[in-house]
């Protein structure tokens, strides 16, 4: 038998772990804290968003057709493919979901009234010499001949359209042509379109390097090989 003063103690030992069990039950707990705490919202940085700019009064036509028809690809063009495939001559083209980055120049010019397909293939028949062989060609190919960049950087230099290489975000404009090497063995190019970007104090670049086309500051991402402005 347990004696009367044993049992008080115990109801009184199991009253007191009552009280602290329901008290820790009812704290919060504190949250965890970082080493480095975040800055209050309203000293972080916002987002600066692009902004399309007003064409001038004197813009041609076929530069704004050009420059609306390569952001309009950024809405359909979502795939990437290289594969050589066989397409109709003159207006020939790959499935506008896909493509390759010359696709979204050829796409363009062609709303700008321009056949670069048909353009490259007679250039190539007047100049077979001027125009690279590193893909073993003996003779043009309607197929492909303008869907590589450095046949397109050669007709862009044969019409004279050839602009000086800079850094400087000022010299590229709206409609400029711009190449690159991806330091890859790989060329690249894309179309500077009237997107401003007050983040990149810049126009940003339509291209498909992969992801589909794309509008994105990329102009110093890579070594600049070429600089092109047709209109």
């Amino acid at each position: 038998m347990v004696s009367p003063i044993v049992q008080r103690r115990l109801c009184s030992v199991a009253f007191f772990l009552i009280l602290v069990i329901s008290a820790n039950c009812q704290r919060r707990p504190e949250p965890l804290r970082s080493k480095t705490p975040t800055p209050p919202a309203a000293t972080q940085p916002t987002p600066l968003a692009a902004i399309q700019k007003p064409w001038g009064p004197h813009t041609s036509p076929q530069l704004k057709q050009l420059v609306e028809s390569a952001i309009e690809q950024t809405k359909v063009t979502t795939g990437y493919d290289p594969a050589y495939v066989g397409i109709d001559y003159p207006g020939g083209d790959v499935p506008l979901e896909t493509g390759v980055c010359s696709d979204v120049v050829v796409r363009a010019f062609r709303k700008a009234g321009i056949d670069l397909q048909k353009e490259i293939h007679d250039d190539m028949g007047r100049a077979w010499s001027d125009y690279p062989k590193k893909w073993g060609a003996a003779r043009p190919d309607s197929n492909i001949d303008h869907r590589r960049v450095l046949n397109l950087m050669i007709y862009f230099d044969r019409q004279g359209k050839t602009l000086p290489i800079t850094t400087d975000r000022d010299d590229y404009l709206p409609g400029d042509l711009v190449t690159w090497d991806l330091s890859t063995g790989v060329e690249h190019i894309g179309i500077v379109v009237n997107t401003w970007s007050d983040a990149a104090r810049g126009y940003l670049i339509v291209h498909n390097i992969g992801a589909g086309a794309r509008s994105e500051d990329v102009l110093l991402n890579w070594k600049i090989t070429g600089h092109y402005r047709y209109f």
